[in-house]
């Protein structure tokens, strides 16, 4: 039995990215190019490595170890790559960055101007982008990392053919207008009015969160999607906000007032790039280290 490596490739792209159709919009081939390597590889193994239904394909216990054996062989051809790139002494290229603004704000406009001299050959760019676009955009190729954010919470794994490396925890904070009480635990902001955070979010997650620990119903008026906007109705006295220690690395506004109460948890950091047979590249990971060091240089608030 003979089996073509690069068959492999394209089995172990439908079962990442959960079909045929899904697989060819990734690798940017027809669908009936995937449909045809498949069978290829069926032919070659004598074998069936999907099960077709009307809803879909996925892989028979076969097929799952063929991807398996995929997913081995690009790690070590990605290792190697990296190996003989590092003993090159040569980094060099385009890094694109996705991330959302206070990220960008604290890690990233610092770090582009680092990289000139650390990195001369490296080129960053940074483009804000709402995490489920980025995650898009990352599975096609159009970024090379992405930030992405959890609530403290049970944070979802990265999907295959991804890696997510730890970036950096910052503690929530509660912003309210100046000159209110400072609340002392968590139960003085039972009845307050929350201003609501952008659905979906890490900010909505961790302040249902909070709701389902202290067993309150959080009533919520207005919503905002950016930190500055949220930190603008808290100082026109619209509500309060559950936010990022990050949103408040900038000039607060004289009008709004914050505090750190213990229960609020944290929300955690990652960046995101891919795993796959020729990635991440070598300039991908000194970027990202160096991401990594500038964010642990932050000092807490």
């Amino acid at each position: 039995m003979e089996i073509d490596p690069r068959r492999l490739g394209f089995l172990l792209a439908v079962n990442r990215y959960g079909g045929v159709l899904a697989a060819a919009d990734v690798l940017r081939v027809s669908p009936s190019a995937v449909s045809q390597q498949i069978a290829r590889l069926e032919a070659e193994t004598g074998v069936r490595v999907l099960d077709r239904q009307p809803t879909g394909a996925t892989l028979t216990r076969a097929g799952r170890i063929l991807a398996e054996t995929a997913e081995r062989i690009e790690s070590e051809v990605g290792e190697a790559r990296r190996s003989l790139l590092t003993l090159e002494g040569d980094i060099s290229g385009v890094v694109v960055v996705g991330a959302f603004q206070t990220a960008i704000r604290a890690v990233l406009v610092p770090l582009v101007t680092e990289l000139e001299q650390t990195l001369p050959g490296v080129q960053l760019v940074v483009n804000e982008v709402p995490e489920e676009h980025g995650r898009r955009a990352l599975r096609r190729g159009e970024l090379d990392l992405l930030v992405i954010e959890h609530d403290v919470s049970a944070p979802s794994p990265a999907p295959q053919g991804a890696r997510d490396v730890p970036f950096l925890d910052e503690p929530w904070v509660v912003a309210l207008p100046a000159g209110e009480p400072v609340p002392a635990t968590l139960m003085d902001l039972a009845e307050r009015t929350w201003l609501g955070p952008e659905p979906g979010g890490a900010a909505e997650r961790a302040l249902h969160r909070l709701a389902a620990e202290l067993s309150f119903d959080p009533r919520t008026r207005h919503r905002y999607l950016d930190f500055d906007v949220g930190l603008a109705m808290v100082g026109a006295g619209l509500g309060i906000a559950l936010l990022p220690s990050l949103a408040l690395r900038r000039h607060l506004p004289e009008n709004v007032q914050w505090v750190a109460l213990p229960g609020l948890g944290t929300r955690r950091l990652f960046v995101r790039h891919r795993l796959t047979r020729t990635e991440p590249r070598a300039a991908t990971l000194a970027v990202l280290e160096q991401m990594v060091q500038v964010a642990g240089a932050l000092e807490a608030l």
